[in-house]
Order: structure tokens, then C-alpha cells, then sequence
């Protein structure tokens, strides 16, 4: 399952605005007509007819046990145990004492930064014996939702309406701050985030309160966090283990967030503590095809209003591209990390991050193709058209087709220099022309600079170098020799051809080894004549200029697309009046429910649950591959005491090996962000956690197939065998109180 960031990060843009959607709200109180299992529900305005539906499936608990603002005291209200986990994941407080669990996948990055060639945590694993030996994480933090409420009237009244998109934007910033600035006045570990419902016809503003001292306690061997590894990724069956274990602390008197110290203690324990630390129980009573199953949790983003225009530019100048320019970064990278151990514990993260889109990319785009998204998209725009106040398709089509070439080229901008390269030098480069100092001096602007962190240890000169090298080279090939595509070539391809002779390799050893860029000196945000002689400034600065040359062309018709867009979605509102419409993902708190249970496809059904049996199946057949050297299959790989651990286990009793569950199948809607989520029972107990979604559904952040759109989920049996056989981890079972 693909992680996402918050819009903290800088990677999640606000929602075109809708001043037409009035009725968004006050609809869904109309009778349901969408799918059951369809829909990311918002906590604070659930509408009454879904806690309806839900009891139909079997839910048992009141409504107040999951709206945003519900709960009384002493009642059970399980969002209040879910917590946004470090802004692109989700996880669940499972025991009076701060545990969190989540995906392995989610907590990969800390894991790895524990791991070093002698002790390798994320190859071989980890279990804290006492609380004294959990491991503390930088920049890691959970986030507790405390409130939502409507700040829509407000925003009208400052003049919302009559603003245009820049100007709204910044409004609605404007609001946050000052929001923000009144809850830390209260108290200091809070912070609020306004975010746009219902395209743009609400907003609003939850209250967070974030803890950012968050310790490792326990994580699988990489060999059952990541079962399967890319091989299984999106594909149904599974068994994976995918959980980490994490521990919240606070103040030892207070009992309040606080930064790292070793005298902070698990949440719950502080000596002014007298709060019951809200988490949910697990199960152990196992669930049946066709029992209710929920998820709370925080997707990241959907785009199921997007019009088929947007859904073709998604798929031939997004991810046709960012698939192609990964591939050929990935090979270079997996052949470094399998040369040596220390390259692969500082590359294994960020060529998971990569790979999961990339393979993401090629599945949706597969899906579009395959259920034909688009053309059935413009069929129902066709009748859109029609209603009062539509746009003009003709219109919206020509703004798609104007931005067609320079949303390419910003794709294969994004993916060879930006972040989402992975490379160092190409960061650094991209880092220094944003323009942001280290050291933000407005009395001194001379005094300015730019400093990077002494981060040798998570990259390798060596691998950065090819990959970087092979990435200049594929950039232009992809950008082509047309007069448009040499539009966004940067100038530095000259001194590529000029004074290296179109050698793409010793191009960048040159300016690995010659650039100010690549050490930890104070770089000045004012250029010299030194600096501008500098090769990776020269680099920089030219790179500088190709985005804008990109932003020039995809700014003319921004706006204008998005005002297109959020017509054609007031419309669509306005022709369904009857029908309830839940807003698009916002990485905000959001409920789904639905049922266990499986699909068929072609006229195979794909089975509800994995058994151990298919995990020893798999094992063995890597085994087999192995000893024949036939292509094997070294994601399955198991280690010796763990298949020891589970033969043991198997021989306990007849025919367990095909009873014990390891991973199921629901038909939750979940996206990116998704990843953690707590699978509830009806009784509001934890059967399982979220971590992916099948193959056959990777279009569902476009278009929801409730015959095909699957979750996958690690079942907390599972869970717990593990953390009991492999981890004998009885204090951690003992604290979660498992029955």
C-alpha cells in the first residue's frame, strides 16, 4: 500500500474550491443509493442512515462510538485509540499504556535507521526485552484527532466567495494560524489544520494533539514484515506479517506530549495521570466470510470526482512516465544493494517507497485501460453537460490537451531530480535552487545560507553516481529532440556535450567531487563569482530555469482547469440530489465498513483468507527453485528457525498448518495513507490491520469497483502468533490484556 504525505510536507495540494456543492451535506440525510461498502465517511458529519446501513451488517456498538465529537464519559469511542502515525500512515493504540501497532511498511524507515552491518534489526528483527531498551525514533510522531467543527460560516463571512483560488487559499491559511495560535494558548501540544470537504463546499478545522516521543518496541525479520516483497505487492493471496510496535511517551508528571528525554514514560504511567488511555481491544475469536468489518484510519487522496480528461492526463503524463523513469532507477539500485549489505540496509527504504509506486502506477494504469475508466467517464459527463451551469467539455478538453507535453515534462522533472529520485546530489541540487535558507535573517539577507546535514550514512557515492548518470540520460531521451521537448532540457546538457563528450558519467563525478554542494560548508543563498563557477550550482541554477519554462505553460491554464473541474462536479452533485456524496481523501480521519469476503474474477473465486499452509508452500517452492537454480523466488525466503518455529507449530495438531489465518480479504475502501488502519469487528475489536489492496482495484482512487475493490489485511491472530512463538513477547501480550 503506497504511503502518503501530509500536506505539512508540502506534497498535498488544496482541493479546487466548490461554491455549487450547497446540498453536499444536507444530502446525505437523503436515502442511500450508493454501494454499501463504497465510501470514505467523515466522522464529524456521519450521516445517520450509514450507522444504519452498518447495523444492518452487524454492527452493535451506538453511533456515539464513532463520531468525531460523540463520545461521553466512560463510553467506548474508538477514533480516540486511531492515530495519524508521522503523516503518511495510520496506526491503533492497543494496550493502556501508549502501544501502537502498524504496518511494518510504515515504521521500514525507523527500522532501518536502528540497523547497521553488526546488527541489522531490519534483516534479522527486534523485540525490546524491558521498556528501558525501546528504541527512540527523530522526527517520528502520532497525532490524536480531539475535535472537528465547521469553519465554513466563517470563511464566508471573511469573504471566501468572492475570492479567487490564491486568494481562498491563503484565507483559509490565515484561519488555521490564528486557530492554532488559540488552542496552543489552552495548550501547547495542540495544533489545528483546516482542509476543504465536499470539493471545497465545507471546510473543516480538526484539532490535533501530537506526541513526538515515539519508541520502536518490536519489529518482524524483513523476511515476514515484507513476505512476498514487489512479487506480492498488490496481489492477492498474501502472507505477509506486515506489523511494527511502537510505544507513545510523555512527561513523566504531566503525562503530556514532550520531546525525547530518558526520563519521559509510557503514556498512562505519568504521576499526574489520571486519564483512561482510550485503546481497542484485540480479538482472538476469529471472524467468518461475510462479517461486518471496518476501518478507521487516515486515507491520503482520492480523485473520484476528477473528470475522464484529468484520468487520461493521469495516465499518460503521471504515471506512464513515473513508472518509466523508476524502472530504470531501480535496476541500477537493486544491483548495488544485492553487491553489498551496507548499501542495502541504506537503500532497502527508499527502494520499497519507489518500487510501490512504480508498481502502483503500472496496476492503475493497467485497471484504466482494462474496465475502459475513461470512456465511461465521458459518457457520463456527456449527460453532465446537460444540467444547469456545466462547463463546456470542448473547453475543459482544450485546457488538458495545452497543458499535455509540459505535464510530462514535470512528471520526468519530479522523478530524476526532485525527492522522488532518491539521489543525493540530484536533492541537493533541486534543495538549493528552492531558495529556502538554513538561516532566514530578513535584517541580513546577505548573511543567508543554505547548510546539508552530514548524512553520508544513508546514501552510496558509488550507486548515486550510476543512477544519477543513467537518470540525465533517460531524461533526455524521454523529453525527445522536438522543439517542445527541448524546451525543457536543461542547459547543463550542453557541458554534458561540450566539455564530457556526452559522457553522462563523468558529467556527474565531476560534480559529485568538485561541488560545494556535497559537504556540510555554509553555501550562500547570494551568488558569488566563485559560487556561479561551481559546478553543481551551475546545475542548480539551470535547473531552476527549466522549471520555470514547465510552471510557465502549466500556469496558464491552472486555474481555468480547476474552475472547469469544480463546475463539472457541481453539476454531477446537483443531477444526483438524491444520492449522498462523501467528499474525496484528505489524509483526514475517515471511517469505511463493509464485510469480509472475497471476488470472483473470470469466474474463479479468490477465497476470503491465507493459511499457513500457503506461507510453507511458498517457502518450499523458493527451496525448490533453489536447489534446481531455477529463477528462485527469493522473496520467499524464510530463515531456519522461523520454519523450524512454524513446523513445530503445525505438528502441535492435525491439520493446523490449513486452519491458522494469516492474512484476509474485506471489501473496505481504502487508499494511501490507509496503510495501519485497525480492521473492528462488530463489537468494536481489532481483528486485523490494513496494508494493501489488490491488483484487480489499483484504479479505486479514480473509480470505486465494489465488485473488485479489495483490502488486504494481516489478521491480528497472525499478529499475535508471532509476537508470542518468534518474539516470546508475553509482557507486550500480557499489557494488551489478550485473553
Amino acid at each position: 500500500m503506497k504511503e502518503y504525505k501530509t500536506k505539512s510536507s508540502g506534497l498535498q495540494p488544496r482541493k479546487p474550491l466548490s461554491a455549487y456543492i450547497i446540498l453536499a451535506v444536507s444530502l446525505l440525510l437523503t436515502p442511500l443509493h450508493a454501494a454499501a461498502d463504497e465510501g470514505m465517511w467523515t466522522l464529524f458529519t456521519l450521516p445517520h442512515p450509514i450507522y444504519e446501513r452498518m447495523q444492518t451488517y452487524g454492527y452493535n456498538l451506538p453511533m456515539s462510538s464513532l463520531t468525531a465529537n460523540g463520545a461521553t464519559t466512560g463510553e467506548k469511542h474508538l477514533p480516540a485509540a486511531v492515530v495519524n502515525f508521522s503523516g503518511y500512515c495510520t496506526g491503533v493504540v492497543v494496550s493502556p499504556r501508549g502501544l501502537v501497532m502498524t504496518n511494518h511498511h510504515c515504521g521500514f524507515e525507523s527500522i532501518r535507521r536502528h540497523s547497521t552491518v553488526d546488527n541489522d534489526i531490519m534483516l534479522h528483527g527486534f523485540v525490546a526485552a524491558t521498556e528501558a531498551d525501546e528504541l527512540p525514533n527523530e522526527d517520528m510522531f502520532v497525532a490524536f484527532m480531539q475535535k472537528q467543527e465547521d469553519v465554513t460560516p466563517r470563511l464566508k463571512e471573511s469573504g471566501l466567495d468572492t475570492l479567487n483560488l490564491l486568494d481562498r487559499d491563503l484565507l483559509v491559511d490565515s484561519l488555521e494560524d490564528v486557530l492554532t495560535r488559540e488552542a496552543k494558548q489552552l495548550d501547547s501540544t495542540l495544533y489545528v489544520e483546516i482542509d476543504p470537504f465536499y470539493e471545497g463546499n465545507a471546510y473543516y478545522a480538526t484539532t490535533y494533539r501530537r506526541y513526538n516521543d515515539v519508541r520502536l518496541v518490536m519489529a518482524l525479520p524483513k523476511s515476514l514484515g515484507k513476505f512476498g516483497g514487489e512479487r506480492d505487492n498488490w496481489v492477492w493471496p498474501r502472507q505477509t506479517c506486515d506489523v511494527s510496535i511502537f510505544r507513545i511517551y510523555v512527561d513523566p508528571v504531566t503525562g503530556l506530549p514532550a520531546d525525547y528525554s530518558k526520563d519521559n514514560v509510557p503514556m498512562g504511567t505519568a504521576s499526574r495521570d489520571t486519564a483512561n488511555i482510550p485503546y481497542i481491544q484485540v480479538s482472538t475469536s476469529g471472524f467468518n466470510d461475510g462479517d461486518f468489518a471496518m476501518t478507521l484510519g487516515y486515507p491520503g487522496s482520492t480523485e473520484r470526482y476528477l473528470s475522464s480528461y484529468g484520468i487520461r492526463q493521469m495516465r499518460d503524463c503521471v504515471n506512464d512516465p513515473m513508472q518509466q523513469v523508476r524502472g530504470v532507477k531501480q535496476r541500477i539500485m537493486k544491483r548495488h544493494m544485492d553487491e553489498s549489505e551496507a548499501v542495502r540496509i541504506k537503500y532497502d527504504s527508499k527502494f520499497a517507497q519507489s518500487s510501490n509506486y512504480w508498481k502502483n502506477a503500472i496496476g492503475m494504469n493497467k485497471c484504466i485501460d482494462s474496465v475502459g475508466i475513461i470512456q465511461m467517464k465521458r459518457d457520463f459527463e456527456q449527460r453532465i453537460a446537460m444540467q444547469p451551469g456545466a462547463p463546456n467539455l470542448d473547453t475543459l478538453a482544450a485546457l488538458y490537451e495545452r497543458q499535455r507535453e509540459a505535464m510530462r515534462a514535470y512528471t520526468l522533472y519530479n522523478e530524476t531530480f526532485t525527492r522522488r529520485s532518491n539521489n543525493e546530489l540530484a536533492i541537493r541540487a533541486t534543495r538549493y535552487c528552492d531558495g529556502k535558507p538554513t538561516q532566514n535573517t530578513k535584517r541580513k539577507p546577505k548573511k543567508q545560507y543554505i547548510q546539508f546535514d552530514d548524512n553520508n550514512s544513508s546514501w552510496d557515492r558509488n550507486l548515486d553516481v550510476e543512477v544519477l548518470a543513467a537518470l540525465l540520460r533517460n531524461y533526455r531521451e524521454q523529453i525527445g529532440d522536438t522543439a517542445v521537448g527541448q524546451k525543457y532540457l536543461p542547459s547543463f546538457y550542453e557541458t554534458i556535450d561540450t566539455d564530457f563528450q556526452g559522457d553522462y558519467q563523468k558529467y556527474v563525478e565531476h560534480v559529485w567531487d568538485n561541488s560545494i554542494l556535497m559537504t556540510t560548508k555554509k553555501i550562500p543563498m547570494r551568488l558569488t563569482k566563485k559560487l556561479r563557477r561551481d559546478p553543481g550550482i551551475q546545475m542548480s541554477l539551470s535547473l531552476v530555469e527549466t522549471l520555470a519554462n514547465i510552471h510557465m505553460v502549466l500556469d496558464l491554464s491552472k486555474d481555468s482547469i480547476e474552475e472547469q473541474e469544480r463546475l463539472l462536479c457541481a453539476a454531477k452533485v446537483r443531477m444526483e440530489q438524491d444520492q449522498p456524496h462523501y467528499s474525496d481523501a484528505n489524509f483526514t480521519m475517515r471511517l469505511s465498513y463493509g464485510q469480509v469476503g472475497g471476488y470472483t474474477l473470470a469466474g474463479q473465486y479468490s477465497g476470503f483468507t491465507t493459511s499457513m499452509r500457503s506461507l510453507i508452500d511458498k517457502v518450499n517452492l523458493y527451496e525448490r527453485d533453489s536447489a534446481l537454480t531455477v529463477n528462485p523466488y527469493e522473496e520467499y525466503f524464510l530463515e531456519p528457525e522461523i520454519k523450524h518455529m512454524i513446523s513445530d507449530y503445525c505438528d502441535e495438531g492435525k491439520d493446523n498448518a490449513n486452519k491458522f489465518p494469516l492474512c484476509f480479504l474485506s471489501n473496505n475502501d481504502i487508499t494511501g495513507g490507509n496503510s495501519g488502519s485497525p480492521v473492528i469487528d462488530s463489537n468494536g475489536k481489532l481483528i486485523g490491520l490494513a496494508f494493501d489492496g489488490t491488483w484487480d482495484s489499483l484504479s479505486s482512487d479514480i473509480y470505486f469497483d465494489s465488485t473488485l475493490a479489495r483490502t488486504i489485511s494481516v489478521d491480528i491472530r497472525y499478529i499475535l502468533f508471532m509476537m508470542r512463538k518468534w518474539g516470546h513477547a508475553d509482557r507486550l501480550l500480557n499489557e494488551m490484556k489478550v485473553e
